[in-house]
């Protein structure tokens, strides 16, 4: 075990940015021409940060597995964007979004990497109207804002449930001009299989071109991984079918430390389950929860009658009744949890009985139908589509989901990994959100790194590199491309009996029973054991149709999966190593009253693994190392989260 080195500057922290900016090392501009660095995935954080690199000068490679890079999964973000504008006049500041964040993150996150994402908040909406993104505006013709989970200010910028897709758009054309202008090299349809490293310094990629089956090499002075987070490895989730984790897994096993990989996120406001038929969840933006106030009956004889048979004094408004002071935007593990808690004592409602009511009717009474249509239309009509079910008539039916990870590759305050010229960006990175995210602070961070942050931080290392390195002819592109192949020719020979699919939904129930929204040692320890048999299980019995010289879907899952079965692992590994409760990581064992218990004597750290290579580095044998990076609170006083 070591510590890491965080590089976190020196001073106080509302001037470490900007004299970490002043210090860092620059690039002659007519010397940015020499370097190519390239980017993996084109969501927020990656399109922002291949369109500034470009903008500077740098020449960009840039790769999508989508057919364009307005296909990321940024683009499925409904409900907002904060930022410390206070244009409501209503207390905010820099200083308050960075102390919600931390407290919202359950004091797992880094003091100076929050700080920054808070002072850059302020440019990222004033970037983005520029670019048009049409925000939603007051009457007065100012740009309205909203409240979120875990605060008590509207800062929250959106357009109405689409702010996702809007703000990709305007990365997009940003990109789009670069691509233009001949800056950016895009590779679509392309998937990225593992990193090349040369003298311990990440030096290019090996991709596959998802139409041809081709293996292709690219080089490049610095790598980025804008790839997204690993919420699919619990198969059911609100990510789109193929968001996967094997662009930062693969840098995991080639040495880049995995962070805190247990801390995931169960978003509240997600349609529930209704059967095996399902492929992945769709979620209902936390913004609903402005305006709509969730319940359940108090009396279970009442669940299976029609809401409006039942009386107000019968409806038990779990959360405003329990944290008076945030009512229903509380965090998103706390409304999380509170629905499991009163699904489990027999008051959930719906066909399981696993789903509670998220309730417009005061709202449209108050306010009036036509105010919930302008501000959440689109929100209703999706759900409508879904469910059949009219949210104007009748409440929308509501149960946690898999959402974001928190975890991710571990960064120091550069967003560079342990591996020299390697970037995590956006939610493929650890570093911002500790052990819960507060809702619209993904998009936030993702603009932040790409626009803000990476700019300055991938040229402080560039200077140091020289023009001229190895291109793909150098021993390392052969030997990564042919390790690649191989193993797509070992999934292809097994020739099993139960598909990629089979084996994923398997994977996902272990997941969700024993290390999702609750866990504890005992169910850890199984988990563990039956991950491993179902590893086992998929390198034998794993059936992929077709060739691997073409375009095979079946083939892109199975390699995604083979990610999943080891990440997996590390996820219960780190949980059950983490004996306290925290954020999104609630051990059973470690609560008060139902609330997460903190251990901050022994646990106030970032658990960052190291990957236990076998001869071949090919599967996870044995426990992998850990590495400490202990969090230091000089500005935030450490105590019990309380929303009461």
């Amino acid at each position: 075990m070591s510590e890491l080195n965080s590089k976190i500057p020196e001073g106080s922290i509302g001037e470490k940015w900007d004299k970490h900016k002043f210090n860092i090392r620059l690039v002659n501009p007519a010397n940015k021409r020499k370097y190519t660095v390239i980017v993996v995935g084109t969501g927020l954080a990656g399109a922002a940060a291949a369109a500034s690199l470009a903008e500077l000068g740098y020449n960009v490679k840039a790769f999508t597995f989508h057919d364009s890079p307005r296909r990321a999964h940024s683009i499925a973000a409904q409900g907002g964007i904060n930022a410390a504008k206070n244009y409501q006049n209503d207390g905010d500041s820099v200083y308050r979004l960075f102390y919600d964040t931390v407290k919202g993150g359950d004091y797992r996150s880094r003091e100076a990497n929050v700080h920054r994402l808070a002072q850059v908040s302020v440019n990222i909406i004033d970037q983005c109207v520029a670019q048009g993104v049409p925000f939603a505006r007051e009457y007065g013709g100012m740009l309205d804002n909203r409240s979120f989970g875990g605060a008590l200010v509207s800062r929250t910028f959106y357009a109405k449930g689409q702010t996702g897709q809007q703000l990709l758009l305007g990365a997009y054309s940003a990109l789009s001009r670069q691509v233009a202008t001949g800056k950016v090299e895009m590779h679509t349809r392309t998937e990225m299989l593992d990193i090349v490293k040369i003298d311990g310094k990440a030096r290019g990629i090996i991709t596959r071109n998802l139409v041809t089956g081709e293996i292709e090499s690219h080089a490049g002075h610095a790598v980025l991984l804008c790839t997204g987070g690993y919420s699919n490895v619990f198969f059911l989730s609100t990510n789109a079918m193929a968001c996967n984790a094997t662009a930062a897994w693969r840098a995991h096993k080639k040495g880049a430390y995995f962070a805190n990989p247990c801390y995931t996120q169960i978003h509240p406001t997600c349609i529930p389950v209704s059967g095996d038929h399902q492929s992945k969840l769709t979620l209902m933006s936390e913004s609903l929860r402005n305006d709509g106030r969730v319940w359940v009956p108090r009396n279970p004889e009442d669940k299976n009658k029609k809401p409006s048979e039942i009386a107000e004094k019968d409806r038990f408004y779990y959360l405003e009744e329990k944290y008076p002071t945030f009512g229903n935007l509380v965090p998103r593990d706390v409304a999380s949890r509170n629905a499991k808690y009163v699904c489990d004592e027999g008051l959930g409602v719906g066909a399981t009985g696993k789903a509670v009511y998220l309730d417009f009717r005061d709202a449209i009474k108050r306010d009036g139908q036509k105010y919930v249509e302008d501000k959440y239309g689109n929100l209703f009509d999706m759900y409508k589509q879904i469910t059949n079910e009219d949210p104007y008539k009748v409440p929308m039916k509501i149960y946690p989901a898999p959402h974001y990870t928190m975890g991710g590759l571990w960064v120091d305050y550069n967003l560079m990994t342990n591996v020299d010229g390697l970037y995590a960006l956006g939610e493929a990175n650890f570093s911002d959100h500790g052990a819960n995210r507060l809702g619209a602070s993904a998009l936030m961070q993702g603009l932040a790194d790409g626009y803000f942050v990476a700019p300055y931080t991938v040229g402080d290392f560039l200077a140091t590199q020289p023009y001229q390195i190895e291109d793909t002819s150098h021993e390392a592109f052969g030997q990564a491309k042919q390790e690649v192949e191989a193993r797509i020719k070992k999934v292809m020979s097994i020739n099993g009996k139960q598909t990629p699919d089979e084996i994923h939904k398997k994977l996902g129930r272990i997941m969700w029973d024993h290390c999702g929204m609750s866990r504890n040692a005992d169910g850890l320890k199984l988990a563990r054991t039956e991950v491993q048999k179902l590893r086992e299980e998929f390198w034998n019995d794993v059936k992929v149709v077709g060739t691997e010289n073409q375009l095979n879907a079946e083939l892109e899952k199975a390699l995604r999966i083979a990610d999943f079965l080891e990440l997996g692992e590390l996820m219960i590994i780190d949980a059950l190593d983490r004996n306290e409760s925290c954020g999104g990581h609630f051990r059973e064992e470690y609560e008060i009253n139902g609330e997460a218990k903190r251990d901050d004597e022994n646990y106030s750290y970032v658990a960052a693994w190291e990957f236990p290579r076998d001869s071949k580095g090919e599967f996870m044998t044995g426990d992998p190392v850990l590495h400490k990076e202990e969090l230091v609170f000089e500005n935030v006083k450490l105590t019990q989260r309380s929303y009461k």
